[in-house]
């Protein structure tokens, strides 16, 4: 069976822009040999296909040899490369540190040694200006090698300043690899957890964290060690729910983009990362009005050459910028215009599909599910929490969790009584196994399994006494997740006061506002 996933060159080739396709066909065409004609038809044939498959592809073009292919394919898929490289050489500054140290080489093989050492000095100042230590710390290596072999007599102390150098640059790296990996092991926790569960999630984080926070570590002046510095702080505060550490630190983390713009270049992943992570902080603390601020600064961002120099920051800013769409919707109570969205991001979905992991693609269910569930539309909620719950993966047990419970509170608006019980006692079960099981989901739980007998007036008055249950646990440090991921407080008092979730919420909204305005 063809697999469009499974072949490498497949891959490659489907991700290629025109611009992209064209350059390759031009490289190729230089130095045409037979081989290169073979790989240029080889190329057209993957390009036209939808899936590959081998045998399709030998029949229709029968100048290639089932016996060549497997060479025809690895020379093909660097050639491709090779092509890009070329093409992307001066929009990426690693690229140019790369091309600067092999023409240093290339002058040294020559006997060129001060040009050598020039061109070393003109690497070290552009690797400084964008804090690139390893290919700082590459071109002084180069620096050691030729002012130990050689007599250059480039200046008086020249050993003493070269090892003082290479020590502080050591000391460096060593920090920023201890601060990037926890950073990069809390976003895991998170990733496969979610936040914490109870109190033991609580103390086996924090003992995580302050065990590997390295001793100075908020000290030093670099821009990667303060980067990390503050990831590894905002995951932490993600995690423990504690959203003002969060938003903080993920200011910070932007703050510091601000003062160095130039790393916008270099790193426009992590500034992407960042505004997502600082527009969810808005939106857990609901800052309305700089929530509103960022995202149009987020949106510029977007569509600004550094936003668009490449499929990965596109599809980045598209996962991140939509999210914070639909979540200014969820804030507003906007439920019915942001299902406007949906259709775009569909589209988006498909096109981006092998770019994006299944992780992006469940929270974007979840938050379709929950457009459509404010609105009242519970069957469209149902099909996209199937999608969910239907696809077996083992990322965001979390989200599993919700979505089962909110796809069960859907089939109770809908009046499905003769399956109600039973999704009542198997969504039970999933989150007891998980783990999951919260105060506010016990009482919702409880409250369901006794819906079932009350009449109207009993049932209003149902709802009334579970809202004024849940209140007080809405600041909860252990129960605050319940809310996040499902407005378990906007629907009862929906049901209390008889009006659609939409309209509660944004009866919130206009509170906020008004109290932002008269402050």
């Amino acid at each position: 069976m063809p697999n469009r996933s499974a072949d490498e060159l497949f891959l490659l080739i489907k991700t290629l822009e025109k611009g992209e396709k064209r350059n390759f066909k031009l490289y190729v065409g230089r130095n045409a040999a037979t081989d290169d004609l073979k790989i240029i038809t080889l190329f057209d044939a993957i390009d036209k296909a939808d899936v590959y498959d081998e045998e399709c592809v030998l029949k229709r073009n029968p100048a290639i040899q089932k016996q060549q292919l497997s060479n025809l394919k690895a020379h093909l898929y660097k050639q491709i490369l090779a092509s890009l490289r070329l093409i992307r050489n001066e929009q990426s500054v690693d690229m140019q540190l790369h091309e600067q140290l092999d023409y240093a080489r290339m002058l040294y093989n020559k006997g060129l040694y001060h040009q050598s050492l020039k061109m070393l000095q003109k690497t070290k100042d552009l690797a400084k200006q964008y804090h690139q230590m390893t290919f700082w710390l590459q071109a002084l290596f180069f620096e050691k090698k030729i002012e130990t072999l050689h007599i250059t007599r480039s200046f008086e102390d020249r050993a003493e300043l070269l090892t003082q150098e290479v020590e502080d640059l050591n000391e460096r790296l060593t920090m920023v690899g201890k601060l990037s990996s926890l950073a990069l092991q809390l976003y895991g926790w998170y990733i496969k957890n979610g936040h914490i569960r109870d109190e033991k999630d609580e103390v086996a984080i924090r003992q995580f964290f302050l065990e590997r926070m390295p001793e100075k570590a908020g000290e030093h002046p670099g821009f990667y060690e303060k980067l990390y510095f503050f990831q590894s702080h905002a995951w932490f505060g993600f995690i423990l729910q504690d959203f003002l550490t969060y938003y903080k630190n993920c200011q910070r983390w932007i703050d510091l983009f601000e003062k160095e713009p130039q790393m916008m270049k270099v790193e426009p992943q992590h500034f992407i990362k960042g505004m997502h992570n600082l527009l969810n902080a808005h939106f857990m603390l609901r800052n309305d009005r700089k929530f509103g601020q960022d995202i149009k600064r987020f949106e510029d961002f977007c569509a600004s050459k550094e936003g668009q120099a490449s499929i990965n920051t596109r599809v980045q800013g598209f996962v991140y910028l939509y999210l914070a769409k639909i979540n200014m919707h969820f804030l507003d109570g906007s439920f019915s215009e942001g299902l406007n969205l949906v259709p775009a991001i569909e589209e988006k979905l498909v096109e981006f599909e092998m770019q994006l992991d299944r992780h992006r693609t469940f929270i974007f269910y979840y938050k379709f599910a929950c457009l459509y569930f404010g609105c009242g539309d519970y069957d469209n909620t149902i099909i996209y929490l199937n999608k969910i719950i239907h696809w077996k993966a083992d990322l965001r047990t979390d989200l599993q969790c919700y979505a089962r419970l909110l796809h069960m509170i859907a089939h109770y608006e809908l009046g499905n009584d003769a399956i109600l019980e039973s999704q009542v006692r198997s969504v039970y079960r999933f989150m007891s196994k998980m783990k999951n099981l919260s105060v506010v989901e016990n009482e919702i739980f409880t409250f369901l399994r006794s819906a079932f007998a009350l009449n109207k007036a009993a049932l209003k008055q149902g709802f009334l006494a579970l809202f004024e249950k849940l209140k007080p646990l809405e600041g909860h440090p252990m129960e605050s997740r319940s809310f996040m991921y499902l407005d378990i407080l906007s629907w009862l008092e929906s049901k209390i006061k008889n009006v659609p979730v939409q309209e509660v919420i944004s009866s919130h909204f206009r509170i906020r506002a008004a109290s932002l305005t008269n402050s």
